[in-house]
């Protein structure tokens, strides 16, 4: 199988990238975050897991190798599929999987394409006990109500998941307890 994949970035997609080494383009399916990383004009370096199915030979690839581990931890929940997997990664990151599993918060996990409730709380228990983050994870950021209720205003303002947990995240430890207040200062951070 292929592990990793190295080389330059012909093409992008909204979901994949074609990576070209020794002479040949590998069509690999990536989540947002990774695509957010890779810069056609250097050579990238990907973790990748190649899913064999009857008809097709399919690459994903990841920027870290955490990434990959979690991509193919989902993939063992019953009804979830690489397509599905790759959508979480790309709606969530890490740290907020985390939390959603940690939290036992099904709502985090319906907001990505495609995971209804019961999908969403079968990942919870299923990967309650298998979830296990590398090294190169952050520590998981326990969010408190507050923070949770900002993340869930700027989501409906418009904003994906990551994008608003990135900006709760950089708000000072001393900021205001008022959602209104915290909600205001976190939309500075997109200014």
């Amino acid at each position: 199988m292929i592990a990793s994949i190295q080389g330059t970035v012909s093409t992008t997609g909204k979901d994949f990238v074609v990576v070209v080494t020794g002479g040949i383009g590998f069509k690999v399916f990536v989540p947002h975050s990774t695509m957010d990383r890779i810069d056609p004009s250097e050579e990238t370096f990907l973790h990748t897991t190649m899913i064999v199915r009857e008809d097709s030979l399919t690459l994903y690839g990841f920027a870290t190798s955490s990434e990959r581990e979690v991509f193919d931890i989902l993939l063992t929940v019953n009804g979830v599929g690489p397509k599905l997997a790759l959508a979480i990664l790309s709606s969530l990151s890490l740290d907020s999987l985390r939390n959603a599993i940690v939290s036992e918060r099904a709502e985090i996990l319906t907001r990505v394409p495609g995971i209804g409730n019961k999908t969403a709380q079968r990942i919870l228990i299923e990967l309650k006990d298998k979830l296990k983050f590398g090294q190169d994870t952050a520590p998981v950021s326990m969010f408190d109500d507050v923070n949770t209720d900002v993340i869930d205003a700027l989501v409906a303002l418009g904003y994906s998941i990551v994008e608003a947990q990135t900006a709760v995240q950089s708000l000072p430890s001393d900021a205001p307890p008022s959602v209104e207040e915290r909600v205001r200062m976190a939309l500075q951070y997109f200014a």
